[in-house]
């Protein structure tokens, strides 16, 4: 059986303008009508043709842009940067408009509770347009890494065995500096107490602390991170790492994304 082989140096007619690109019935073209049909001086986003200074991207098209690729799972500004210069569906939905990942990020920053009310009524309308069926979805979560370490961590037990191990170091310390007491009678007395007993005294205070927070209170949580308090000792794959657990709702039909949220608990719904 013959293959069918691609070849680049083939010379071939594209359309001749970008609205051509993209089917009549594509999914793309209901983000843009909704869109277009948004009131932006409602969701507090102006729309002024006529400002000063450096002509901005119409904000508009950075909604359909944040949008589009938000329902598609395309999250990462970096990624929606690139996808405006290689996916036919954003090339057509920008009408050729290509801002660089920083001017994506920004304008996200800017307009997050806008952008959230835009979410919430673009997911109606794609149930409205059977675009998402609605009744089969998928969970799935993957672990991300908090900006915290690990080590911060404390479990009511950790911090006990931890407590108990300070103690004999500081009551080891003291020995010793009995011993030397008795060993240097007679010399001149010290002015200052060893660091080594400061530092452990300060960490024996602060682990005391950490075991009277009510976040190690049993039925509230088993783990407390000094650093997050939110974040919790988890396993990925990435190894253990101090993190949330990410979970996103994906529709059936087209695989759109329907809802997603951040969890401290380190095991998936359903998966206990």
């Amino acid at each position: 059986m013959a293959y069918r082989l691609g070849e680049r140096r083939q010379a071939v007619m594209f359309p001749a303008s970008v609205e051509e690109y993209v089917a009549a019935d594509d999914p793309v073209r209901a983000y843009d009508a909704f869109v277009e049909q948004l009131d932006f001086g409602d969701l507090g986003i102006a729309l002024a043709a006529d400002q000063v200074g450096p002509p901005e991207y119409d904000p508009k098209a950075m909604v359909k842009l944040l949008v589009y690729g938000y329902s598609y799972g395309v999250r990462s500004s970096r990624k929606l940067e690139r996808a405006t210069h290689h996916n036919v569906s954003f090339i057509w939905l920008m009408g050729g408009l290509q801002p660089d990942h920083k001017t994506i990020a920004r304008f996200r920053r800017d307009h997050r509770a806008a952008l959230a009310r835009v979410l919430k009524q673009c997911a109606r309308l794609c149930l409205e347009l059977n675009l998402i069926a609605g009744n089969t979805l998928f969970v799935d979560g993957t672990k991300i890494r908090a900006n915290a370490s690990l080590t911060r961590s404390w479990t009511k037990k950790k911090g006990e065995r931890r407590l108990a191990k300070i103690e004999r170091r500081i009551a080891a310390i003291l020995a010793e500096c009995e011993a030397t007491d008795r060993a240097e009678e007679g010399a001149d007395s010290p002015v200052h107490m060893p660091a080594e007993l400061q530092d452990a005294r300060a960490l024996k205070e602060k682990i005391q602390g950490v075991l009277r927070d009510p976040g190690l209170d049993p039925g509230a949580s088993t783990s407390l991170n000094t650093t997050d308090r939110d974040c919790r000792p988890m396993k990925g794959r990435q190894g253990s790492i101090a993190g949330y657990n990410l979970q996103a709702v994906v529709d059936d039909r087209q695989g759109l994304v329907v809802h997603t949220d951040v969890v401290n608990p380190g095991l998936d719904p359903g998966s206990e």
